[in-house]
């Protein structure tokens, strides 16, 4: 089976490359490389032994969309290209509609036109809106959304579920993620966000390395144990393999919904105090004023994914905090040497 993966030079599709390709999966790649790197394949290649067929492109280019699909048996699509930070999405939200739901449109009308019907998305918790009890449920419906980054995600959820209305033979999965930290345990391949970090781990990876003098953390006052905001944070590893399980999944018509995450909630000073003592790195910090459109609090019920893809997170916090910095000693400045 051939998989085309869209946006698979980035941190989460590198990894996912990498499972698919020792999973014995063939996967071609297109990248517009706004935020990711063609390096983040060449390492895939040397880790696994196998060759990834990449094409800078953007899936808003449909002749060029037409043309991949006319090159290669793709049997499914994985799909992460897009758009991903939620303050950026405030002061940026027609970039945001343009790159995620717009280029989501145009690969569909690109994969019916190749009769390709299996997609599994990336999508996230977000979508289940800022009143959403938690843990969150794939039952709960989709809420109100804080900023356009969460929107654009609902609104593309909402365009693959009128499309299996519309023609019942598509095979979508929506992947909905918590919050994915960590790197390959090879350290060759990992997050390399452009200029400052928008997500806590890479920027605390960055303060370790010397890179930035202290993080910032957003907001100390949340109705929370420690005043600071909880996630749910997984492994990108453990991530990247619920996306070949999905593949099983998309097999199935109609729209399947999934929560990928741990179920367990940390607050960004319980992550900084697991870093320290992991790693034996101090990690200053200092509290910055609350963000716009974070949340206190979320984490993941994550049982539909267990019962019925039979996936659940494996790594542990340990892993993901080692995972991070050996990583980013690996690769102080990232891919760019």
């Amino acid at each position: 089976m051939t998989i085309l993966v869209t946006g698979g030079a980035g941190y989460i599709g590198s990894h996912t490359v990498l499972e698919l390709l020792n999973e014995g999966f063939e996967v071609v790649v297109v990248d517009n490389l706004t935020n990711a790197s063609e390096e983040s394949l060449k390492r895939v290649e040397r880790l696994t032994g196998k060759r990834v067929e990449f094409v800078q492109a953007d899936i808003r280019d449909r002749s060029m969309m037409d043309s991949i699909f006319s090159q290669h048996s793709i049997t499914a699509v994985i799909h992460f290209a897009g758009l991903k930070a939620v303050g950026e999405s405030v002061n940026q939200p027609l970039s945001y509609y343009s790159a995620n739901v717009y280029g989501t449109i145009v690969l569909a009308q690109a994969m019916a036109a190749a009769d390709v019907k299996q997609l599994i998305f990336s999508s996230s918790a977000t979508v289940y809106g800022e009143d959403a009890p938690v843990p969150y449920l794939e039952s709960m419906p989709r809420g109100k959304t804080s900023n356009p980054y969460g929107t654009s995600k609902a609104m593309v959820e909402q365009v693959l579920t009128d499309l299996t209305v519309s023609d019942p033979s598509w095979s979508v999965v929506l992947l909905r993620y918590f919050n994915p930290i960590g790197a390959h345990e090879s350290g060759e391949i990992g997050e390399d966000p452009q200029g400052i970090p928008n997500n806590l781990m890479p920027f605390i990876a960055q303060v370790a390395v010397g890179r930035r003098e202290q993080l910032s953390i957003f907001g100390g006052d949340y109705d929370t144990a420690d005043g600071t905001c909880e996630r749910d944070y997984l492994h990108v590893v453990d991530l990247a393999k619920g996306h070949v399980k999905a593949l099983q999944a998309a097999q199935k018509e109609g729209v399947r919904i999934y929560n990928l995450g741990t179920g367990t909630a940390l607050s960004v000073k319980q992550m900084v105090e697991a870093f320290e003592r992991v790693n034996g790195v101090r990690i200053p910090y200092s509290i910055a004023p609350r963000r716009a459109g974070d949340l206190p609090a979320f984490w993941a019920n994550a049982d539909k994914a267990r019962q019925e893809l039979g996936w659940q997170a494996e790594k542990t916090l340990d892993d993901m905090m080692r995972d991070t910095w050996r990583w980013q000693q690996n690769n102080p400045t990232g891919y760019q040497k």
